[in-house]
C-alpha cells in the first residue's frame, strides 16, 4: 500500500513537473473586495444576457421603431472601439517607428483594445434582433453597405490582434515551434493590424452619412470618417495615461516613473486636437452651419461642452509644459479627451438625431446591467492578464514575489517600480 502511494505521488509530481515546464508555473487570480463585486456585476450580465437572448430585444430594452440604436451601439461599440484606438496606435510607435522604450506599453494596450474588441462583438450581438442569424453577413457580403464594412474590418482586427497577443502568449506557455511562427508573422501581423484599424475607425463614421436627413448639422458631415479617425488617433495617447495611471494604483508601482515616455504621445495628441479643432470649424463654415454653434439649444449646449472641455481645455493644458510634465496635469488633460470622446459618440448616436428621430428612449435596466458587466469584464481579465504574462513587467515581478513570500509565511513590501 505504501509503495502504492509512493508510486502516486511521483506520477503526480511529475504531472506538476511537467505543467510547470509547459505552463510557466501555476497561473494567479488575487482576489479582493473589489474583484468578488466585479464577479458578481459579471454574473449579473451573464443572466442578463441570458434573458435577452431568450426573451428578445422587446422585454430586454427600451429600444423601439424610432430609436433601434441605444446604449449597447453608442457606449459599448462606438465608445469602445474609439478607447481602443491605443492598440493600434501603441503599435505604430513602439513596432513601426521602433521606438523601443513603448514596446511595453504597447503590450498593456493591445491587451485593452484586445479585451475591448471582445466587448463591441458581444455588444453587436446582444443589439441583433435576430441574433442566432449572426452568421450570415459572414457567407453572404454587402459589398455596398458601410455597416458591413465595419463588421469585416473589427472581425479582422480582432484577428490580427488574437495573432498578436500569440507573441506573448508563448513566451511562458512553453511551444517552440508556436512561438517561431508567431515570432516569424509578426511585422505583416503589425501592419495589417494598423491598416485594417485605421480603415474600421472613420468606416464607423461614414455610417451617418447617410443619415443626412436625420442628424443635426453640428454633427453631421461628409468628413464624419475623418473626424472619428483623427479623434481616435488623439485619444489613444490619452487611454494609455489613464490606463496607466489605473495600472500604477493597483499594482503599487509609481506612475511617474511613466511619465518622459507618456509626455511625448500627449504632444501628438496636442497636434491633432489642433488639427481635428481647425477642419471641423472650417466644415462647418463652409457648410453654412457655424453660427449654430450659438443658437442656444440643446444641441448647441453639448455641442459646446464637447469642443470646449474635451478638446479645447486639454490643447490649453497639454500646451503648458509644466502642466504638461507634472502627473495630475497630465491625468487631467487625459481624462478630459476621454470624456470629450465618449460624449461626440452620444451626441452621434443620441443629441445629433432626438428631434428628428422622434419618441423618446432610455435604456433598460437590462441594458445597463449588460454594459457594466461586459466593462468589468475587460478589467478583470486586463488584471488576469498583467499578473500572468509578461504584459508589464514590474506588475508581473511583484506578483509573483508576493506569492512567493506568502508560500514562505513573510511579508513582502512591495516598492515602486522603476523603468
Amino acid at each position: 500500500m505504501a509503495k502504492a502511494n509512493s508510486g502516486m505521488f511521483y506520477y503526480w509530481e511529475d504531472y506538476y513537473t511537467e505543467y510547470d515546464a509547459i505552463f510557466g508555473g501555476k497561473w494567479y487570480f488575487r482576489m479582493s473586495w473589489y474583484r468578488v463585486v466585479g464577479l458578481a456585476l459579471i454574473g449579473l450580465m451573464l443572466f442578463s444576457m441570458a434573458y435577452r437572448l431568450i426573451r428578445g430585444l422587446g422585454p430586454a430594452t427600451n429600444l423601439n421603431d424610432h430609436w433601434p440604436w441605444g446604449l449597447w451601439i453608442a457606449f459599448d461599440d462606438l465608445c469602445g472601439i474609439a478607447l481602443a484606438a491605443g492598440g493600434f496606435f501603441t503599435v505604430f510607435v513602439a513596432h513601426i517607428l521602433n521606438l523601443k522604450p513603448y514596446k511595453y506599453i504597447a503590450r498593456a494596450s493591445l491587451i485593452t483594445a484586445w479585451f475591448g474588441y471582445i466587448v463591441v462583438s458581444l455588444g453587436v450581438l446582444m443589439d441583433l434582433g435576430r441574433w442566432y442569424n449572426f452568421w450570415r453577413p459572414f457567407v453572404s457580403w454587402g459589398y455596398h453597405s458601410w455597416l458591413f464594412v465595419v463588421l469585416l474590418c473589427v472581425v479582422a482586427y480582432q484577428g490580427v490582434m488574437t495573432f498578436q497577443f500569440g507573441h506573448i502568449f508563448f513566451e511562458r506557455v512553453n511551444a517552440p515551434r508556436l512561438k517561431e511562427i508567431f515570432d516569424k508573422i509578426l511585422p505583416v501581423i503589425f501592419v495589417a493590424g494598423l491598416v485594417i484599424a485605421l480603415l474600421h475607425q472613420s468606416a464607423l463614421g461614414n455610417l451617418y452619412i447617410a443619415m443626412v436627413d436625420r442628424q443635426h448639422p453640428l454633427w453631421w458631415s461628409m468628413l464624419i470618417g475623418v473626424f472619428f479617425f483623427l479623434s481616435a488617433v488623439f485619444v489613444a495617447p490619452a487611454m494609455c495615461v489613464i490606463e496607466g495611471i489605473l495600472a500604477s494604483k493597483a499594482y503599487k508601482t509609481d506612475f511617474r516613473h511613466e511619465v518622459p515616455l507618456l509626455e511625448p504621445l500627449l504632444k501628438v495628441s496636442l497636434c491633432v486636437m489642433v488639427v481635428y479643432l481647425i477642419v471641423r470649424l472650417i466644415d462647418l463654415a463652409a457648410r453654412g452651419h457655424f453660427l449654430a454653434i450659438f443658437e442656444g439649444s440643446v444641441p448647441s449646449g453639448l455641442f459646446l461642452l464637447e469642443i470646449f472641455l474635451g478638446i479645447i481645455v486639454p490643447i490649453i493644458l497639454i500646451a503648458r509644459r509644466k502642466t504638461r510634465k507634472s502627473v495630475p496635469g497630465m491625468v487631467t488633460a487625459a481624462a478630459l479627451i476621454v470624456g470629450g470622446v465618449m460624449l461626440n459618440r452620444m451626441n452621434v448616436v443620441f443629441t445629433s438625431m432626438y428631434q428628428d428621430m422622434g419618441g423618446s428612449y432610455f435604456p433598460h435596466a437590462i441594458e445597463f446591467s449588460i454594459s457594466i458587466g461586459l466593462v468589468t469584464l475587460c478589467i478583470m481579465a486586463y488584471c488576469f492578464f498583467v499578473e500572468n504574462f509578461k504584459v508589464m513587467p514590474e506588475e508581473h515581478e511583484h506578483h509573483h514575489e508576493e506569492h512567493h513570500a506568502e508560500e514562505h509565511g513573510g511579508q513582502l513590501e512591495l516598492q515602486p517600480a522603476h523603468h
